[in-house]
């Protein structure tokens, strides 16, 4: 019998309930006061508590909340589902195409000289190519000989 899968919402709450549990403990901070700390707003703390997403946090808000808890980024991804796009773990030279790919778009949507707008769009189509169906190409055996008119 397989365990449950955790989804990346449930396993970033637990990461964020953690942090959170750690600061108040170590630091005396309130959710308010982390949020302070932090730069991530009380309302998105929330959020992540609650699994409360259907896009990807902002990869720049979790390395400051990571940054300002004295958190390993790489912990944050891995509960995110992501690869730790800040580590060397991708070598440029070693990158596939899809690979390198992804390392851009990170870079992208980390990168706070990006527009909000910009990182809107990347989310949303990044959304859409992950919902739509994958069309597969038709079988030629099982597709039936076409007679041409002759």
């Amino acid at each position: 019998m397989g365990s449950a899968e955790v989804s990346p919402q449930m396993a970033f709450a637990r990461f964020v309930r953690r942090a959170i549990d750690d600061a108040r403990e170590e630091r005396g901070w309130t959710v308010t006061e982390l949020a302070a700390h932090t730069g991530v707003g009380r309302s998105t703390v929330f959020r992540w508590l609650a699994g409360d997403w259907q896009d990807y946090p902002e990869l720049a808000k979790v390395r400051g909340f990571c940054a300002a808890l004295d958190l390993p980024v790489a912990a944050a991804f891995r509960a995110l589902g992501l690869p730790d796009a800040g580590s060397g773990s991708w070598r440029r030279g070693d990158d596939g195409p899809v690979e390198a790919d992804v390392r851009v778009i990170l870079q992208r949507l980390a990168d706070p000289a990006v527009p909000a707008e910009e990182k809107h769009h990347i989310r949303d189509l990044l959304r859409y190519l992950a919902r739509r169906p994958i069309r597969r190409p038709a079988d030629p055996a099982a597709t039936p000989m076409r007679r041409t008119a002759g």
